[in-house]
């Protein structure tokens, strides 16, 4: 009878275990963590100090945008010695996160994707494509910027405009598209808090996307180049227009 006891506790015992550590893997995937950052930050820049500049990274067409451009490999990374294992957030072990390096022929400052908004833009763009296969042209609305627009969700069949949760402050960002019907993440909400926040000496026609990349682990994917002017944050183009306005 003690035996069976015996068995049966440990197999309960198992069974809990089988039941918390899931949760607890998935509670890993869910958020950044500094010190997976802080790891894989001095993994890429040892593999770059050993190898001549080179960097682990997965390739990448030129015309990439330049903030999802360069993706981590932590294959090499880990044959080579400089990784143990991947983080756990990370894309690759199921989580919501695709680590990257930005400012690659210098600091190689390793970054994160939220991958949740490429979800997002997913969906979108298959409802995008669909209606492409009908009407040709995009649902296009009303301007936003040069060479950017609103969705018209009438035509696409949406009850309201689409939106991403910012991964910076949680407020919902604004989704547009680009002459090409590509789609665009407006982050000028996220941008203008951070321009009061923190000193800065970012001027009119910098790209002043970097701003969130340094003060937070994300990076400004899926994004138009932004820039400042009078002290707020605007579409790169709209100055680029002011400019071509004024020399004409």
């Amino acid at each position: 009878m003690k035996i069976w006891l015996a068995i049966l506790s440990f197999v309960v015992i198992v069974f809990l275990s089988g039941c918390l550590y899931p949760e607890e893997e998935l509670k890993k995937n869910q958020v950044p963590d500094d010190m997976q950052l802080e790891m894989v930050q001095e993994a890429v820049t040892n593999y770059k100090n050993d190898h001549n500049g080179q960097l682990p990274i997965k390739t990448r067409d030129a015309g990439t945008p330049i903030f999802i451009k360069y993706p981590i490999n932590f294959k090499t990374l880990k044959q080579n010695g400089y990784l143990s294992s991947t983080p756990g957030n990370a894309f690759e072990q199921g989580g919501h996160y695709q680590y990257v390096i930005i400012h690659p022929e210098t600091k190689a400052t390793v970054k994160l994707v939220d991958l949740r908004l490429s979800e997002t833009l997913r969906e979108l763009s298959f409802k995008l494509e669909v209606y492409r296969n009908e009407h040709i042209y995009p649902p296009f609305g009303e301007d936003v910027a040069s060479g950017l627009y609103k969705i018209d969700i009438d035509k696409l069949g949406l009850e309201q405009p689409p939106v991403v949760k910012s991964p910076y402050t949680g407020q919902n960002l604004p989704i547009y598209m680009d002459t090409n019907g590509e789609l665009v993440i407006d982050y000028r909400k996220d941008l203008y808090q951070v321009i009061q926040e923190y000193e800065h000496d970012y001027k009119t026609g910098d790209d002043i996307r970097y701003l969130l990349a340094e003060h937070y682990p994300f990076v400004p994917a899926y994004s138009m180049p932004f820039t400042i002017q009078d002290d707020e944050p605007v579409f790169q183009s709209t100055v680029n227009d002011e400019k071509n306005d004024n020399n004409s």
